[in-house]
């Protein structure tokens, strides 16, 4: 068996999430001693697609006349299409019936979540669709005290600043407008946000959000994971205030890293995160705040080693065997 991970654009989305579920991919086929390729031209038996852009849907086309076995994997659906760029709310119900053009060439369907999972199936979507976590390198989002220290002596932290980071694209989806109002509210302690993406595609608000300049605020653009793993270890707390995911690999490394964590109470994260048993959730920008100050005052539980545990069943070793066995179902029939 060889696998064909194919991904347009790769150079566009390498720095999101979906980058890093490309990469987990590809170490989960090296450590199953799978054999793969990224070159279409090479010989292959199974087609693995992670795009949804034209090229992707045309290579998927091709393969299925070939009678050659396609799995489409369902990063993005409309819900987390909206609020992202300029007009992508207008735009959102085009975008979907797109995504069902694209994701029902396949012969199995892949999705991070139960949640994402119930969504293609509400737009109609009759071929097998299985949830499976893009997963996580655990081994390396483990706390690392060293890491941690670096991180602060990096962005000019001392030892008994709170530090409350954030991490995701210059979109709105992403609950940046309330991580800058968080940080207004509360200028006793730090904020920093990782990630990035082009302003040129941002609403104006957007824009004025990651120009707002506060002392207690820094955007720190996109880091290699290096970086990002000694900001993990060494912030005080892990926000998540997005408004709509798939999965949200950022939350998964941050419980690896046994940081405490204050996500938004939404859909995505009911089956699997619980608000007071291993993280924290707010259904609004008060509640946010109420949280964020009892947690960083120790006047809530430490939740981390629960976290962490949810972190291990994400873990890419568990995730990639997972992968690894759809691949052979699929290639024998068997969906």
């Amino acid at each position: 068996m060889k696998v064909l991970l194919y991904t347009e654009s790769e150079k566009i989305i390498r720095k999101s999430g979906l980058g890093k579920a490309i990469k987990h991919q590809i170490r989960a086929l090296e450590e199953n001693k799978i054999d793969y390729t990224l070159n279409p031209k090479d010989d292959w038996d199974i087609l693995h697609v992670n795009f949804y852009g034209p090229k992707s849907y045309l290579i998927a086309k091709k393969a299925k006349k070939q009678g050659k076995k396609v799995i489409y994997h369902a990063h993005s659906t409309e819900e987390d299409f909206r609020n992202s760029f300029i007009f992508s709310n207008l735009v959102s119900p085009l975008f979907k019936k797109w995504l069902i053009k694209c994701y029902t060439l396949g012969d199995h369907i892949l999705t991070p979540t139960p949640y994402s999972k119930k969504l293609l199936e509400g737009y109609g979507i009759k071929i097998p669709i299985t949830d499976i976590s893009n997963g996580i390198d655990i081994d390396f989002f483990s706390k690392n005290k060293k890491l941690g220290e670096e991180f602060r002596k990096k962005f000019g932290y001392s030892k008994n600043d709170k530090i409350i980071m954030g991490v995701g694209l210059y979109i709105e989806r992403k609950g940046i407008l309330d991580f800058v109002e968080l940080a207004k509210r509360n200028p006793q302690y730090k904020f920093i946000w990782f990630g990035s993406s082009p302003l040129i595609f941002s609403p104006i608000k957007i824009r004025k959000a990651i120009n707002t300049k506060l002392p207690n605020l820094i955007f720190a653009g996109y880091v290699e994971p290096e970086i990002l793993r000694g900001a993990y270890s060494g912030c005080d707390l892990y926000l998540f205030p997005t408004l709509e995911e798939t999965e949200g690999i950022p939350i998964i490394e941050a419980c690896a890293a046994k940081i405490p964590a204050l996500i938004r109470d939404i859909p995505v994260f009911d089956d699997w995160l619980k608000d007071g048993i291993n993280v924290y959730k707010a259904k609004d920008l008060d509640e946010f705040d109420e949280k964020l100050k009892k947690i960083l005052d120790g006047k809530l539980p430490d939740l981390t080693e629960e976290a962490y545990n949810v972190a291990k069943l994400k873990d890419i070793k568990s995730v990639g065997a997972k992968l690894v066995n759809i691949y052979r179902e699929v290639l024998d029939g068997k969906h």
